[in-house]
């Protein structure tokens, strides 16, 4: 297994169910989530002959791209950053550039994903996950890690899955395997009050307008909508929205119960986890939190 999947039954009871894991992908060698389709992604491309790329991101997609660029070492690679992004995962990807004799540029635009777009028509490799189904394939380890774990916990058996979640591709990934090998989990979207376009179909939001704490949810556009809402819903799960609010008592409540410091992006799955809880979902036994990166 590549990386742990741990038990916290104080967080469980807390929260209201049998049980609760964390799948610990920040733990992943690529630094989230990430590292499991970027890197496919880019080997996938490279055997094809391209050794050009370019990636918008706001960080855990940058840094896995990064952290393969300077693996494979004669591809060049351009990273376009918005003007928010978390200057913590800003240094971790500089250092990697410093790394690289050139060959990583870091880019500060203040509309990254047009600069993306815009090299991407001049013939260079675009790494956007959104619109790529290649980006599909490598989540499915992921999948097949969570798999095998139903399969040794049947008296704990996991019925739920809980994504924060931006374009939807590890949610689409996910639904679609477990859906293809007929395992009755359900998968759960998380996203923020800033932005919703997957999240609002089976959620509503009228609070103020305001920046999310959580800075890796950034797709506005849905692209994935078509194919993963009905995908959600044959799994029997749905989408939420969280407040800032929201995710500062997530922190707090894993923190309380776990002893982990966990991050605004990854709190997102624990609040879809507390707003199926005091809706009612019904989920046939323990549910595991995405625990995805900075």
């Amino acid at each position: 297994m590549l990386t742990p999947l741990e038990k916290y039954p104080k967080l469980a009871s807390k929260i209201g169910f049998s049980g609760l894991y964390f799948k610990r992908e920040d733990l992943h060698p690529y630094g989230s989530h990430k590292g499991r389709s970027i890197p496919i992604m880019m080997d996938h491309y490279y055997k094809n002959g391209d050794r050009e790329f370019a990636i918008s991101s706001s960080g855990n997609a940058a840094l896995a791209a990064a952290i393969h660029a300077h693996k494979l070492g004669d591809i060049k690679l351009d990273i376009f950053v918005g003007n928010h992004v978390s200057p913590k995962k800003l240094e971790r990807i500089r250092t990697i550039e410093a790394k690289s004799a050139g060959n990583i540029r870091i880019m500060i635009k203040e509309r990254p994903l047009q600069a993306l777009t815009q090299v991407a028509q001049e013939g260079v490799r675009s790494l956007r996950q959104s619109t790529d189904d290649e980006a599909l394939v490598g989540y499915k380890s992921l999948a097949e890690e969570l798999a095998s774990s139903l399969a040794d916990k049947k008296s704990n058996k996991i019925g739920a899955v809980f994504i924060g979640t931006s374009s939807g591709t590890t949610a689409q990934a996910l639904a679609q395997c477990f859906l293809d090998n007929k395992l009755p989990i359900q998968i759960h979207i998380v996203q923020t009050s800033s932005c919703h376009p997957l999240a609002e179909k089976f959620d509503a939001y009228d609070g103020p307008d305001e920046r999310s704490t959580a800075d890796a949810i950034t797709d506005i556009t849905g692209h994935r909508k078509l194919a993963l809402i009905p995908l959600i819903e044959k799994t029997g799960g749905r989408g939420w929205i969280a407040t800032n609010e929201d995710i500062q008592a997530a922190q707090e409540l894993a923190e309380k119960n776990t002893g982990l410091q966990i991050s605004t992006n990854s709190a997102l799955s624990v609040v879809g986890a507390m707003k199926a809880v005091y809706v009612g979902h019904k989920i046939d036994g323990a549910v595991v939190c995405m625990i995805c990166g900075e």
